[in-house]
């Protein structure tokens, strides 16, 4: 019992990091990552506000996960309920205005992707699975094991980002940034600190359940 709920600990701390790192690239205000531009994009023809589609977008991506056979464990349902309150959390607190100079732009965002490369890798360290989209690159990057995790991330959000174009989604000089400049952070982070996402073995709901029940 005491070492699940310390890995619970571990993975909201990695999670709060994260969110802080995503908050920074919000700060930033040089333009919406590759998965809000498509939410952006798609929300625009549909009904549905912002906050609806993302909730099913990450569903269908939930459920990509499963056709490849990633585990759903208590880590992905922590992800869904904190991270965006988490952002939410930051963006409320920060008392500075948002950032109109685009060049200090492109720094803060490209530190609030170190931050968010940290956050993942601490909580993917519980092992008790990946949020949606985290679970899609690391199902995607068991796929193409000789490609470098970042370039995988880059891949994906290049395809994500497309999409979102091509359905209206508004495209800034940082998405582009975040597009490319993500992965290639994530790598480099991850190279230093000897991280590698897809060595990790989950644990999904069922597996850790029993090892609550059998305490």
């Amino acid at each position: 019992m005491r070492k699940i709920l310390l890995e619970w600990l571990q993975i909201i701390f990695g999670l709060f990091i994260f969110s802080f790192g995503v908050h920074l690239t919000i700060f930033a205000n040089i333009g919406l990552a590759p998965w809000d531009c498509l939410g952006m994009g798609i929300a625009s023809h549909t009904p549905f506000n912002y906050g609806i589609i993302m909730t099913l977008i990450a569903l269908v991506v939930l459920g990509i996960d499963i056709l490849l056979k990633e585990k759903i464990g208590y880590g992905t349902i922590i992800d869904a309920l904190a991270t965006g309150n988490f952002v939410q959390f930051f963006n409320t607190i920060n008392p500075f205005p948002l950032n109109t100079n685009m060049f200090l732009g492109i720094g803060i965002m490209l530190v609030g992707f170190v931050f968010m490369a940290l956050g993942m890798a601490v909580y993917m360290k519980g092992q008790q699975c990946c949020g949606p989209r985290d679970s899609l690159l690391v199902g995607l990057g068991k796929r193409m094991p000789k490609v470098p995790i970042g370039i995988v991330e880059i891949m994906l959000w290049a395809v994500v980002l497309l999409a979102g174009w091509l359905l209206g989604g508004p495209v800034g000089i940082g998405t582009v940034i975040s597009t490319f400049g993500a992965g290639l952070v994530m790598q480099l982070v991850y190279s230093v600190i000897h991280f590698e996402p897809r060595s990790l073995h989950h644990r999904g709901v069922i597996e850790v359940t029993k090892e609550l029940l059998r305490k």
